[in-house]
C-alpha cells in the first residue's frame, strides 16, 4: 500500500477498484486496483503488453471496464462517455500523436477548450454574435499555454509542418486547454531526442507543480519515472504486482523479475 505520509495531499482524487478489461480471450487487465493521491505525479510502468494503455482507456472511457469501479472525486466514470468523462476534468494524450495535422497550433488547443464552450466551438471559431465575448476569454486561455509552452512563434503554423518534438508538446497544450484536474499522459516522451525529453519532463513538473494538476503517467524511460514520480504501480500481464514509492518500488524483487532481471531496471536508475 501507498505511504500516505509521503504524499503532497492524503487526498485520493482517484480511485480505481478491482477493474477488469478482456478481448475476446485476451485478459488486457485483471483486478487491478489504484489509489491516486490528489496532487501527485502518479506513474504506471510495466514491460509491453502489461495493460498500462488499456487501464488508462478505462480511466478515459475510451475503453468501457467489464467489472469494477473507477471515480473520480467519488464520481463513478464507468459508462460515460469520453466526453462526459473530459467534462469532468479528465484530459489526456496519446501513444500515437492525436493532432488535426491540417490546423494550426492555435485552433488545436482551442478544439482542445470545447467542452468548456457553451456557446459550441463551431459558433466561437466563426465569431458570431454572442459567441464573440466566449470566443476571446477561450482564445486567452490558449494564448497563456502557448506562452507556457514556449510555442509562441509557432502558433499560426499548422501541426503537420512541426517537428516530432514540437507535436508532442502541442498535444500536451491540447490536453492541457481542457483545464484538467486530472492529467493523463500515455507515453509523451515516445521516440524523443534527449533534449526534447529534458523538456517534456520540465513541462510534466510545472504543469503538476503551477498548476497543481494531478499526473497519471505511463513512461518506459526508468530514470524518468524514478526521479518525477512521487508514486508508482507496476503492472505485468494485466496484474498490478507492486505499488509505492520510487525507492519502495525499485528494490521490489516482483519488479525486478518483471523487467527481465535486476540489469534492465537499476542501470536506468
Amino acid at each position: 500500500m501507498l505511504d500516505a505520509g509521503a504524499a503532497k495531499s492524503s487526498d485520493t482524487i482517484l480511485t480505481v477498484a478491482n477493474v477488469a478489461k478482456s478481448f475476446g480471450g485476451v485478459q488486457a487487465v485483471n483486478d487491478v486496483s489504484l489509489e491516486v493521491p490528489r496532487g501527485s505525479i502518479y506513474s504506471i510502468i510495466g514491460p509491453n503488453g502489461a495493460g498500462k494503455t488499456s487501464l488508462v482507456n478505462m480511466i478515459s472511457g475510451f475503453y468501457k471496464a467489464d467489472r469494477g469501479s473507477i471515480k473520480l472525486d467519488g464520481t463513478e466514470l464507468i459508462g460515460r462517455r469520453p466526453s462526459k468523462i473530459a467534462e469532468l476534468g479528465v484530459a489526456r494524450t496519446f501513444q500515437n500523436i492525436a493532432l488535426f495535422r491540417g490546423l494550426t497550433v492555435l485552433d488545436n488547443l482551442m478544439l482542445g477548450r470545447h467542452v468548456r464552450m457553451k456557446s459550441g466551438v463551431l459558433s466561437c471559431f466563426a465569431f458570431w454574435g454572442p459567441a464573440q465575448r466566449e470566443e476571446v476569454e477561450h482564445r486567452k486561455r490558449a494564448e497563456e499555454i502557448i506562452d507556457f509552452l514556449r510555442i509562441t512563434d509557432l502558433r499560426r503554423l499548422n501541426t503537420g509542418e512541426l517537428a516530432y518534438g514540437l507535436q508532442k508538446r502541442v498535444e500536451l497544450g491540447r490536453a492541457l486547454a481542457l483545464d484538467p484536474t486530472l492529467l493523463l499522459l500515455d507515453e509523451p516522451m515516445a521516440g524523443m531526442n534527449q533534449e526534447e525529453k529534458e523538456d517534456m519532463v520540465r513541462y510534466v513538473l510545472d504543469v503538476n507543480a503551477e498548476f497543481g494538476t494531478t499526473i497519471v503517467l505511463i513512461e518506459h524511460d526508468m530514470g524518468v519515472v524514478m526521479d518525477i514520480s512521487d508514486y508508482i504501480a507496476v503492472l505485468d500481464q494485466g496484474v498490478k504486482i507492486a505499488d509505492g514509492t520510487p525507492d519502495r518500488v525499485k528494490e521490489d524483487p516482483a519488479v525486478i523479475r518483471a523487467y527481465l532481471g535486476a540489469s534492465h531496471l537499476q542501470d536506468k536508475v
